[in-house]
């Protein structure tokens, strides 16, 4: 009898059917790395939605991408590096910055001349005849009539001219402000033949003070400005000799060009 051929038996073949799915995870893998080496800068919060995305695609949420585990020395990749900075300092923009800067030197100059001319005021015995006042929009320097003129009159007299030179001397060392001085009556008419109201003499009285502030060869003219108010804008009441007294000045008022930044600066007074 015949004996049959004797087969070898059949190799088993590995299954390789897993290798599909893993080339295709390394793809995915490979493209993110690309994408996150090329970027400069990360959105912290885009990189999380991102990476919570591809976990739960790729494994069921188990935080593959956590980035945590990055490097935090990374420039490209460090997220929380400007966690610190407040949120209303990170909006401001350089311009912003900049004005916040000048705005705080604006009201260290005007503290530092408001304590100058407070100090001259109390050294020459003038405290019932100047004073001075810093608010929100200027520094104002407000002198009584009876310490420059002689009533109903506009020259500034001889012995007064000294006080005008004192201020201009200390305004020059602030010349980048703008300077407005002007005249203020009570509301008693004016009778002599020289001024027909009290309009013309609060302007001449201004223009007066300021032509001596002018000799001043520190200061620019372009910075100085005249202005005459007659009795329409009284601080007290013209109702009696003392509130019309009062009313009866020049005032010196150096403007602040940074006043919507300086809204949580007290009114000061000095000098009474």
């Amino acid at each position: 009898m015949k004996k049959g051929k004797k087969h070898e038996p059949h190799e088993e073949h590995i299954d390789e059917s897993w290798l599909l799915p893993y080339s295709d995870l390394m793809t995915l893998l490979l493209a993110l790395f690309i994408t996150l080496f090329s970027m400069s800068s990360l959105d912290a919060a885009k990189f999380e939605q991102m990476a919570s995305a591809l976990s739960s695609a790729l494994n069921g949420g188990s935080g593959v991408l956590d980035h945590s585990s990055m490097n935090p020395t990374d420039s490209s990749t460090d997220l929380g590096k400007n966690k610190d900075i407040p949120k209303e300092i990170t909006k401001k923009t350089p311009a912003q910055i900049t004005d916040a800067q000048m705005a705080q030197k604006e009201q260290e100059d005007l503290e530092k001349l408001k304590k100058r001319l407070d100090k001259y005021i109390a050294h020459n015995g003038l405290s019932d005849q100047l004073n001075t006042k810093l608010n929100q929009s200027e520094l104002k320097i407000t002198i009584s009539d009876k310490a420059l003129f002689s009533s109903g009159r506009a020259d500034v007299k001889p012995e007064s001219r000294s006080l005008a030179k004192a201020i201009s001397s200390m305004l020059q060392e602030f010349p980048e402000y703008e300077v407005v001085v002007s005249g203020h009556t009570d509301n008693v008419p004016i009778s002599n033949n020289q001024y027909k109201d009290n309009w013309d003499l609060s302007a001449d009285r201004a223009l007066n003070f300021l032509k001596i502030l002018l000799l001043n060869p520190q200061l620019d003219p372009s910075k100085f400005t005249p202005s005459g108010y007659g009795e329409y804008h009284p601080i007290a009441s013209n109702d009696t000799n003392i509130g019309r007294a009062q009313n009866r000045r020049v005032e010196v008022s150096i403007i602040r060009k940074y006043q919507s930044n300086n809204t949580n600066v007290k009114s000061v007074s000095g000098g009474n």
